[in-house]
């Protein structure tokens, strides 16, 4: 058999031991599993979607916030809209191009920034309105919670202006208490020749991502209150958009290609295998639509980006890495943000509003996404939350170059793929083959044929080297990869 392994695009096609394409699919420890389409879960904003967040108060009552360029939404599960509770109505903020809203929960309060106005603050999970953060915060690009203490990156305030290498904290466990204070520990500290701010991560010590390097920042107490440590000079975070946590590890994007950072130093995960072929594709010019985040229950990192082909700049692709397995893989949908979120459930009448018919719902009655609290992997598109509970994708997995025999051409009969589907639901898997005698030369897919009831799809391709595409639609859940028949028949 051979094996559908890693995704390399970087490496030749000829004896490529894993995959040269993988679309529409997760990376597995054997082969590939499926990856589903998005259905909206809730209604419209009015604005693309620049930032989701979901927040729980000490009751467990979850509440998910959405924001745009002018408004701050809530989500409201009798009816699935987006409601408007921005600090008032019609328009209230103006956020900038390129900025996106950033949220923290610090306690039972949720917190946002856009960068372009006054940072806003709603008690989570709770009724009433966003208002301005009380204590003449400054303006900021990044937020994070570090122990107790809210933090911002990347500041604008009224006395010293923008400082796009300033991180600046509230006075300790008190988010409203901004002014430069020996006893309330608020502070600020400007972070010299290492750029701007491109990444604000939280925690125990907060994680400070810059153009040049990364900072690591350790609370100490008094006076100094926190210890800033330069633990990164050889490369810094390309892309704002492009950071994502999961615990201790941050994921980002260099100018090189993808890393990840465990608190101390980075590793490439990227080299070799996807980098080169991301940066072709990656509309640097359009770097600030890109959007990042973890799905845990998968064990995959996603970035959304838009590609060369994307006309507007709008996101079309994403590429996802398992690292759970080191492995990549890529999907033809672009999303405008994503976020790990959790519902606030729903009742039978509530799904009334949703559609009349359970049998019509865009998720399965016994999804997730209906269940209050429930951790649920999201995205935004055309305006609205999806949830990734639509039909599988059609996928298209292509191995690498193989030969028969070294030196000989040889005909191919037909491809054997090895795929596992749901017992009795349907699945429609086709083959094509590309051959060709010269190593120089034009790579030509042959027609598509069907898998037939012996399990194989009867082709016929003659050259020295051959690669082979399988196009999967419908429901299946795993393809390893496949044995192909055929025969050598001589030099050429």
């Amino acid at each position: 058999m051979i094996k559908l392994g890693q995704f390399l695009p970087d490496q030749p096609p000829y004896k490529n031991a894993g995959a040269t394409v993988a679309t529409n699919v997760v990376p597995a420890a054997n082969g590939y599993t499926n990856f589903p389409d998005v259905l909206p879960f809730s209604g419209a904003t009015n604005k693309f979607i620049r930032g989701m967040f979901a927040a729980k108060d000490d009751s467990a009552s979850a509440a998910i916030y959405v924001g745009d360029e002018n408004s701050l939404y809530k989500f409201d599960a009798t009816d699935s809209s987006l409601d408007d509770i921005s600090k008032t109505s019609n328009a209230s903020y103006s956020t900038g191009t390129g900025y996106v809203w950033r949220f923290v929960q610090f306690g039972e309060d949720v917190i946002a920034t856009n960068y372009s106005d006054p940072i806003q603050t709603i008690a989570a999970a709770g009724g009433g309105r966003f208002s301005d953060l009380g204590g003449s915060p400054p303006k900021a690009r990044f937020i994070a919670v570090v122990r107790d203490f809210v933090m911002c990156g990347y500041t604008n305030d009224t006395t010293d202006g923008e400082k796009p290498y300033r991180v600046r904290w509230s006075g300790i466990g008190d988010y409203d208490s901004w002014a430069v204070d020996p006893n309330t520990q608020a502070d600020f500290q400007d972070i010299s020749d290492m750029g701007a701010v491109t990444g604000l991560v939280g925690g125990e010590y907060a994680t400070i991502l810059m153009e040049k390097g990364i900072v690591r920042a350790q609370y100490v107490g008094s006076p100094l209150v926190f210890e800033f440590d330069k633990v990164q000079l050889q490369r810094g975070c390309k892309v704002a958009g492009s950071v994502a946590a999961l615990g201790r590890n941050v994921f980002y994007l260099s100018d090189d290609g993808f890393y990840v950072f465990d608190g101390s130093s980075s590793k490439p995960i990227g080299a070799e295998k996807v980098n080169r072929f991301f940066l072709k594709r990656f509309q640097s010019n359009n770097a600030a639509r890109m959007s990042a985040v973890v799905d845990p229950s998968r064990q995959i990192v996603v970035w959304s980006y838009p590609s060369v082909d994307s006309g507007d700049g709008t996101p079309d692709e994403l590429i996802i890495y398992n690292y759970a397995i080191d492995s990549w893989s890529t999907a033809s949908i672009g999303l405008d943000a994503m976020a790990p979120l959790f519902t606030a459930g729903y009742t039978l009448e509530g799904l009334a509003t949703i559609s009349t018919n359970l049998d019509t719902l865009p998720s399965s009655l016994d999804s997730a996404v209906y269940k209050g609290g429930e951790f649920f992997f999201a995205g935004a598109k055309d305006k609205k939350i999806q949830t990734f509970t639509g039909d599988n994708l059609n996928a298209i997995v292509e191995t690498g170059e193989f030969d028969m025999q070294a030196g000989k051409s040889s005909l191919v009969n037909g491809i054997i793929p090895y795929i596992e589907n749901d017992s009795g639901s349907p699945l429609t898997v086709t083959a094509q083959v590309a051959s060709r005698d010269s190593g120089n030369a034009e790579v030509t897919f042959g027609t598509a044929s069907t898998l037939n009831t012996d399990n194989f799809c009867p082709v016929r391709s003659s050259g020295r080297f051959h690669r082979v595409r399988l196009n999967l639609s419908g429901s299946w859940t795993n393809v390893q990869g496949i044995d192909v028949d055929g025969q050598v028949r001589g030099r050429r």
